[in-house]
């Protein structure tokens, strides 16, 4: 098995190096924090796996699942697994709908992940179930949830967005069923605990 880590950390990099290194079925592991040229990177080295993490450092636009999403676009049947230390009910919902194998937590064992990798390789997917049952937001609701987090008051949400304030006024309404809230400060403190607001921002 190939196995290829995308991930600015070079310790963790060779950590992971080490740990998997004592598994024989691993054949070949290599890491790369090269995002600008991934596309290249992986098809010269055709990985069975890639293990993507989610955070890829300040100086990169874009985060591990956008960049899962760009490299499945253009490599359909690769196998990626997100591996990250953040492990949220959003962040891995997000990942199994744009067409991840599996989600990871850092914290996982080498034996368990070197199991995870194998049962993904024969074709299967990880991904814990969850005990938390989430309702999707909607694009105008995370931009609205966003700019709560942000400090902004509704009318200043309704000019930046061009809604009018009874519009951001119902969507705060149904942001705050969906995640099951009261006030503004409630969804800001349960979004970024579920991942719907991002703890690397």
């Amino acid at each position: 098995m190939k196995v290829l880590l995308i991930d600015d950390h070079k310790l963790f990099s060779k950590s992971l190096a080490i740990v998997l290194s004592d598994f024989p079925d691993i054949e070949e592991f290599s890491s790369t924090n090269d995002v600008d040229h991934i596309a290249e990177i992986v098809e010269k080295s055709q990985p069975d796996i890639l293990l993507v993490d989610i955070n890829l450092g300040h100086s990169v636009q874009e985060d591990g699942l956008f960049l899962t999403k760009r490299l499945l676009g253009r490599f359909p049947e690769q196998k990626i697994v997100i591996l990250s230390g953040y492990d949220l009910p959003a962040y891995r919902r997000e990942a199994q709908k744009i067409g991840a194998k599996g989600f990871v937590n850092k914290e996982v064992e080498p034996e368990e992940l070197f199991q995870i990798l194998c049962s993904i390789q024969s074709g299967m997917t990880h991904f814990l179930s969850e005990n938390v049952m989430l309702e999707d937001l909607t694009v105008s609701e995370k931009q609205v949830l966003r700019m709560i987090a942000g400090g902004h008051r509704r009318k200043e949400i309704a000019m930046q967005l061009h809604l009018s304030e009874r519009t951001v006024s119902n969507h705060l309404q149904h942001i705050f069923e969906k995640l099951q809230v009261a006030s503004s400060v409630e969804a800001v403190t349960k979004a970024i605990q579920l991942g719907y607001l991002s703890p690397i921002s």
